[in-house]
């Protein structure tokens, strides 16, 4: 794939959707592009996450569990990051990630992304404004879950 294919491929990514061209390009220059087999894994729950991956072919399914408990958590297709965490911070893998069909990835380092925002602070502001409203918006998800859990209890 071209680097401009890539750069389109990063760029619907919600995480990066924002960002500068320039920003873009260093990322999809740098991003390493990962073909995995399918059923491939591309990484396993409790494995060290120092990287996020954007989809670039196929489909990777994310699991939890094994056998009769395994459950799909997601389906992740072109343009999806995966490990957006880990793209900030120390983490372990929460799930497993498993290619459904012969598939491709480009890997981003959370040292580019670290490097990233200590050069352009305005992209870690921005970048932060975005993940204060998403954990927002899930915590009051919970909170509306929890009081649908209170009025189940309480009939």
């Amino acid at each position: 794939m071209s680097l401009e294919n890539d750069i389109g491929l990063i760029r619907q990514a919600p995480f990066f959707r924002d960002l500068p061209n320039d920003q873009l390009r260093l990322i999809a220059f740098s991003a390493v592009r990962r073909d995995v087999a399918a059923g491939g894994r591309l990484f396993r729950a409790g494995d060290r996450g120092a990287s996020g991956f954007v989809v670039a072919s196929g489909a990777i399914e994310l699991t939890t569990g094994t056998g009769r408990d395994r459950r799909v958590l997601e389906v992740c297709e072109a343009g999806c990051l995966i490990g957006t965490t880990a793209l900030l911070v120390e983490t372990k893998r929460p799930c497993d990630a498993t290619a459904r069909g012969v598939s491709a990835v480009l890997e981003i380092s959370r040292q580019l992304m670290q490097r990233m925002l200590e050069e352009h602070p305005e992209l870690a502001t921005r970048l932060e404004r975005r993940l204060a409203k998403q954990v927002s918006g899930a915590l009051g998800e919970l909170e509306r879950v929890r009081q649908k859990l209170l009025q189940i209890g309480s009939d």
